[in-house]
């Protein structure tokens, strides 16, 4: 007997719908992050593979990022950049997942996957501050995701560790950053090019 290959493939195709809620399934935490509704008070991200839903910061782990932002006006400024504090979400180059960081540094005419994400490889810097819920991912698994995409500077704005320290990712070869400077908060940090500008870290004390 022979079988047309177009209905083998509508039977499989209905097996698949069946297997998959009727086609409402989700094959991959991205396509499962692209139908999340708003979710006010959390935020959504793909890292390796998972989707992680986690409240948003304190007020202080805020303030963080914001002075972040004040700190870097002048540059910003002088370059015609805009830095979003926790504003926007990121799509990495490559595998195209969704992150969130809490602070990027972008050029005005930054490229985007979609509406709502920057993409990464178009970036100046991302920063991340660090919450106890986050501490794992922001220190382990964010600099070689934020390297994979590009993205030129990473900034680590650590208060929870003892003692609090802020540490520059930059550098990438092969994609990973290569050179990485940490210091404890209270002592200047050079933030390299394109940025160049030498960071007062007591804006995050605590």
């Amino acid at each position: 007997m022979t079988i047309r290959h177009e209905e083998t493939t509508e039977q499989q195709e209905e097996q698949e719908r069946e297997q998959t809620g009727n086609g409402r399934g989700f094959r991959t935490a991205r396509e499962l992050f692209d139908a999340l509704p708003e979710l006010p008070g959390f935020r959504a991200e793909v890292i390796e593979g998972n989707l992680i839903v986690s409240p948003v910061g304190t007020p202080e782990h805020a303030d963080h990022a914001v002075a972040l932002l004040l700190a870097l006006v002048p540059v910003m400024n002088e370059h015609g950049w805009r830095g979003r504090p926790g504003s926007v979400d990121v799509c990495i180059e490559g595998p195209r997942d969704p992150v969130a960081p809490d602070f990027v540094l972008a050029p005005a005419d930054c490229p985007r996957w979609g509406e709502r994400e920057l993409l990464s490889s178009g970036l100046i810097m991302v920063a991340e501050v660090v919450s106890t819920s986050s501490a794992r991912r922001d220190r382990e698994d964010k600099p070689p995701l934020y390297a994979t995409g590009g993205v030129p500077i990473y900034l680590l704005i650590d208060t929870i560790a003892k003692p609090p320290s802020v540490t520059v990712y930059s550098d990438i070869r092969d994609g990973a950053y290569r050179t990485t400077t940490t210091v404890e908060v209270g002592t200047p940090l050079l933030l390299p090019h394109p940025i160049d500008v030498k960071l007062d870290t007591t804006i995050f004390t605590a």
